[in-house]
């Protein structure tokens, strides 16, 4: 497995410097040109393979892998548990000749496998698209999970964690042009934030680092925490957050329609624009408190 898909949960806002890469370019201005090292997020094809057969292919930033094929395997609900997962495998070794492909292997439950082969479908990622391929209305808006949580969401618990994100995007801060989702505790306290170039990707990689964090210590993810986005708030994103059991999610930029009626149907917190002092609630605003 390669050092950058190893980076540990909740390994704080130090983090390291993979996602990023070194392009030159050519900077034009009105006083003349200059050349330039540029460091640019990196991009490449991430297929995941489920009992060796090709399930989903995405094109992510190539850090954190393993988190990657854990949450998305969970919030996709290909298996309905962690334990359901035997083993995962990052193999970089790609027969292409550009070598812009990485495969990541995942053992599951044959049960599940059995599942997954009758509703299999090709999934033809892009960065920032989440139901590429998908094949059917049915499929895309698939029930969205419960939430469990029935207790109240506090302004200066969002405020702090959205606050406290920026510290966690090392890769952004090198490369400008990452997503990040965090998990903050009911208090606001950030335990772990996973970056990448689409933001489902960096969501389901969060998902897949709780999912560690849990298994070594049940109960550090608690009820009553919260998901926060450096994006706009989509559906996949609400149908993602509720799968991990999130009691809201709060983005940087806007929500969609169909985002905020799923968010009342989990019973899932939405708020959006949370900027400089203040945000919208769009879903269960009676549930926020100061």
């Amino acid at each position: 497995m390669s050092d950058r898909g190893r980076a540990t949960a909740g390994q704080g806002p130090a983090g390291t410097d993979s996602g990023s890469i070194h392009r030159a370019a050519r900077r034009l201005t009105a006083a003349g040109e200059e050349l330039l090292d540029e460091v640019v997020a990196e991009e490449v094809a991430v297929a995941l393979v489920y009992n060796g057969i090709s399930h989903a292919v995405m094109m992510a930033t190539p850090c954190d892998l393993e988190d990657f094929a854990r949450g998305f395997t969970l919030t996709e609900r290909i298996v309905e548990r962690p334990s359901e997962i035997y083993d995962i495998e990052i193999d970089e070794e790609d027969p292409r000749p550009d070598g812009r492909g990485i495969e990541v292997h995942l053992r599951i439950a044959n049960q599940r496998m059995a599942a997954l082969q009758e509703r299999r479908r090709t999934l033809a990622g892009r960065t920032g698209c989440g139901l590429c391929g998908v094949d059917s209305i049915a499929e895309a808006l698939r029930p969205v999970t419960q939430v469990a949580w029935r207790g109240t969401v506090q302004r200066r618990a969002i405020e702090r964690a959205m606050a406290a994100l920026p510290e966690w995007q090392h890769i952004n801060r090198s490369n400008g042009a990452t997503h990040a989702a965090g998990w903050a505790t009911a208090d606001g306290t950030l335990i772990a934030a996973r970056e990448d170039v689409g933001r489902h990707n960096a969501l389901d990689k969060l998902a897949g680092a709780l999912a560690r964090l849990e298994s070594a210590t049940p109960g550090t993810v608690a009820p009553g925490g919260f998901v926060v986005v450096t994006s706009r708030c989509s559906y996949e994103m609400v149908h993602k957050a509720a799968a991990i059991g999130a009691a809201a999610i709060a983005a940087v930029s806007a929500p969609t329609s169909l985002a905020i009626e799923i968010a009342e149907e989990a019973g899932i917190v939405l708020v959006a624009f949370v900027r400089s002092g203040r945000l919208t609630a769009y879903a269960h605003a009676d549930l926020i408190v100061p």
